[in-house]
């Protein structure tokens, strides 16, 4: 029994609408609800980020979905391992069940459309793939590569997300026994990186050990390269603070830049990420620490893999 997919994140902050303004200038469209702010992707059925109102900025909870003849499977291996059931809360009432990991992260499981998965082939391409030239074999004939400047760069889905964790082991237990992830890559005891049994990027879910709890970064897929490095680039140019780009992963390979919000988190775009599908012989590594960040890229920030949430402690 396991989670299918990642539906949202909630985040408590201490001014929703410098959120909203955020993610607006990211391009998520905004609902505003009694007690919350719901972001989602253009067109999209669901919602991405909810914003409520918090003291400061923390992790609320996690939303993942499955399969109907799951939930109760998933309901009893939680409550096996420990985690008791509570109701949703009153700012953030939905359905499904509701516990907390190992963190006292609140967890959120409900039953979610398989047509609208998180992670895997999209039957409604966005738009159609890059065609690019390489030596020896061209692709695009008597046609310019190039975008045109300040052309809508948006986001497809909330593809994955990093979390900090002091419980590394047990975090990584739960995950994996209870909410029935598996393992992908690893950086000895680290960071890893988790996806979807039934089929899913590289990772959906990852955690760095560290000394607290938090959040590191949210992770939206786009379409193409360009789409990541000219989305990046006008956030950057709205005013918000560049966090690190324009690269490509060595775990998971996809092509990524990311940007902080207002609250020193980092939001990350990305494309052409490794996909795992269901049953899928893949090989475990466990990587030196070196190729945890990068292939390439610019030079590593100073800040990147500081947990902000702990310093405001």
């Amino acid at each position: 029994m396991s989670v299918t997919s990642l539906q949202h994140v909630a985040l408590a902050v201490p001014d929703p609408e410098a959120g909203k303004s955020f993610y607006s200038d990211f391009r998520l469209e905004a609902r505003v609800r009694d007690k919350q702010i719901a972001m989602r992707c253009p067109g999209g059925d669901r919602d991405q980020v909810i914003l409520i109102e918090g003291a400061k900025r923390k992790l609320h909870h996690i939303c993942f979905g499955t399969a109907a003849d799951r939930l109760a499977g998933i309901q009893e291996k939680a409550e096996k391992s420990g985690a008791r059931l509570v109701d949703a809360p009153a700012e953030t009432p939905g359905e499904g069940i509701w516990f907390a990991d190992p963190d006292g992260i609140l967890i959120n499981i409900r039953v979610a459309d398989a047509a609208t998965p998180a992670g895997g082939p999209n039957p409604s391409k966005p738009e159609a793939p890059l065609k690019i030239n390489s030596p020896g074999q061209f692709e695009r004939l008597g046609v310019r590569a190039a975008p045109a400047r300040g052309r809508a760069c948006k986001p497809l889905r909330l593809g994955h997300m990093l979390q900090f964790t002091p419980d590394f082991d047990g975090k990584l237990h739960f995950y994996t026994d209870v909410l029935g992830f598996r393992l992908a890559d690893k950086v000895g005891a680290t960071a890893a990186w988790l996806y979807c049994d039934g089929g899913s990027d590289h990772h959906v879910m990852a955690f760095a050990a560290t000394g607290a709890t938090g959040l590191h970064h949210l992770s939206f897929e786009f379409a193409n390269v360009d789409e990541v490095g000219q989305g990046a680039r006008q956030l950057i140019e709205k005013g918000h603070r560049n966090g690190w780009g324009f690269g490509r992963h060595v775990i998971g390979s996809n092509y990524f830049h990311y940007v902080r919000d207002p609250w020193n988190s980092l939001v990350e775009f990305y494309c052409d990420m490794d996909y795992i599908p269901a049953g899928a012989d893949w090989e475990v590594r466990d990587w030196p620490e070196e190729d945890m960040l990068y292939a390439w890229g610019p030079d590593l920030p100073d800040d990147f893999l500081t947990n902000f949430e702990a310093l405001e402690d």
